[in-house]
C-alpha cells in the first residue's frame, strides 16, 4: 500500500508559532484551546511499511496525534522510533513514546535528537512497564533514567542546547514534551503532587490511563484545577472500549494501575452485545470527560478495536464537526486555517 506521489523525505516543516517549542499540529490544537483527540497505534510485528501506514490510515480525520508505543507491557515490537519516522514522511503527527527501560541516556538522547531530525515534533517521556510482564522475561532492565529525569533531560536539550553531559548542541531539538499520568489508583493525593512533579520537570501534556471512573476522574481534575496545574499541562484523558466483560476482568486484575468499577463490569455482563456496549461506554466517557473543567483532551487506546476509532469519535461528537487534518486530504476547514496548513509535523 502507498499513498498517491508519497515524499521520500520529510517535507518543510510548519513554522513554529511564537510561544510555541515545536512544529507539530497537536501543541497548535491544543494551543488553540481546541479539545484534541490522539490514538494509539500498536507497531506491527513485521518490517511492513505498509501495514504502519494501514494502521495509521484507520485515524484519517479523527485525531491530531498518533502514539507509537515503545515494547508496551515490555513486549517487543517495530521501534517507536522507525514507525514515528514512516509517519512523518506522509505528514502524520506522531508522538513518540520513549521508554527508559530498554535504554541508557546515550541512547536515549541520541534517539531524541534522529527523531526530531526526521520530523517527529511530540515525545512522551515514560518509565516503562518491567521486564518480567512482557514475552522477555529474561532481558535486562537499563532503567538508567526515570520518566522525571528523561523529561529533565529532553527539555535541556531543547531549551539550553546541550546534552545532559554539558556538551554543546548545534541544533537543538524542537518538541513537544508529554508524560503519563493515573489519577485512578490511590494515593490520589500522591497522584497530583506526582503530576506537579511532572510539570517541573518540563511536561507540557499528558495522557492519562483508562478512565473508567467518573467520580475519581472528577475528583483529581479538581484538585489539578485547585493546584493551577491545568494552566501549566494539557490533559488528555484515557479512553477505550473493552470487549467483554471477562476481558475487563483481565485487565483489573492484570494490567497496572487499571481501575475498572465493578458498575463497568456488571453493565458488560448484561449487555446482549459486551462489545458494542464496550464501545458505548467509551463513547459516553468521551462525552463526560470532554464537560470536566481542565481536561483538554481524549487519548483513545483501542487495543486490537483500532478499527472502531472513528466511529465512536463520531459518534461521541467531541470534535463538533471539525476534521483533523491528515495526509492527501481535500476536506476544508471551517474553524480556523490553523487546520488547513500543509507540510509535515
Amino acid at each position: 500500500m502507498k499513498f498517491k506521489d508519497e515524499p521520500v523525505i520529510v517535507g518543510d516543516p510548519l513554522p513554529i508559532l511564537p510561544g510555541h517549542n515545536s512544529a507539530g499540529r497537536l501543541e497548535r490544537v491544543l494551543r488553540a484551546g481546541v479539545f484534541a483527540v490522539t490514538a494509539e497505534l500498536a507497531p506491527p510485528d513485521s518490517v511492513s511499511v505498509e501495514e504502519v501506514y494501514r494502521r495509521a490510515q484507520l485515524f484519517d480525520g479523527i485525531v491530531d496525534g498518533i502514539n507509537s508505543t515503545d515494547g508496551s507491557g515490555a513486549n517487543c515490537h517495530m521501534s517507536s522510533v522507525g514507525v514515528c519516522a514512516l509517519l512523518t514522511r506522509v505528514g502524520y503527527s506522531p508522538i513518540l513514546q520513549v521508554s527508559c527501560r530498554d535504554r541508557n541516556r546515550i541512547a536515549i538522547q541520541g534517539d531524541v535528537l534522529g527523531a526530531a531530525a526526521m520530523g517527529v515534533a511530540n515525545i512522551m517521556c515514560l518509565s516503562g512497564d518491567g521486564v518480567q510482564t512482557g514475552d522477555h522475561p529474561g532481558a535486562k532492565p537499563v532503567f538508567d533514567l526515570d520518566c522525571m529525569s528523561l523529561l529533565e533531560i529532553v527539555r535541556t536539550m531543547r531549551d539550553q542546547s546541550h546534552f545532559q553531559s554539558g556538551r554543546k548542541l548545534d541544533s537543538p531539538p524542537k518538541v513537544f514534551l508529554g508524560a503519563a499520568a493515573n489519577p485512578f489508583v490511590p494515593d490520589f493525593d500522591f497522584r497530583v503532587e506526582r503530576l506537579a512533579k511532572k510539570v517541573a520537570a518540563g511536561a507540557q501534556f499528558v495522557q492519562t490511563q483508562y478512565c473508567y471512573d467518573l467520580p475519581r476522574l472528577k475528583e483529581y481534575m479538581s484538585r489539578v484545577c485547585d493546584r493551577g496545574l491545568h494552566e501549566k499541562v494539557f490533559v488528555l484523558v484515557g479512553v477505550g472500549p473493552l470487549a467483554s466483560a471477562k476481558g475487563a476482568e483481565w485487565m483489573r486484575n492484570n494490567v497496572p494501575g487499571v481501575h475498572i468499577p465493578d458498575s463497568v463490569i456488571k453493565r458488560m455482563s448484561g449487555a446482549e452485545n459486551q462489545k458494542a456496549e464496550g464501545q458505548n461506554i467509551c463513547i459516553e466517557m468521551m462525552q463526560q470527560v470532554k464537560e470536566i473543567e481542565g481536561v483538554a483532551g481524549v487519548h483513545v487506546m483501542a487495543f486490537r478495536q483500532e478499527e472502531s476509532v472513528p466511529e465512536m469519535v463520531n459518534r461521541s461528537g467531541v470534535l463538533e464537526g471539525r476534521v483533523p487534518w491528515y495526509p492527501h486530504c481535500d476536506t476544508q476547514y471551517s474553524n480556523s486555517d490553523l487546520f488547513m496548513e500543509t507540510g509535515n509535523d
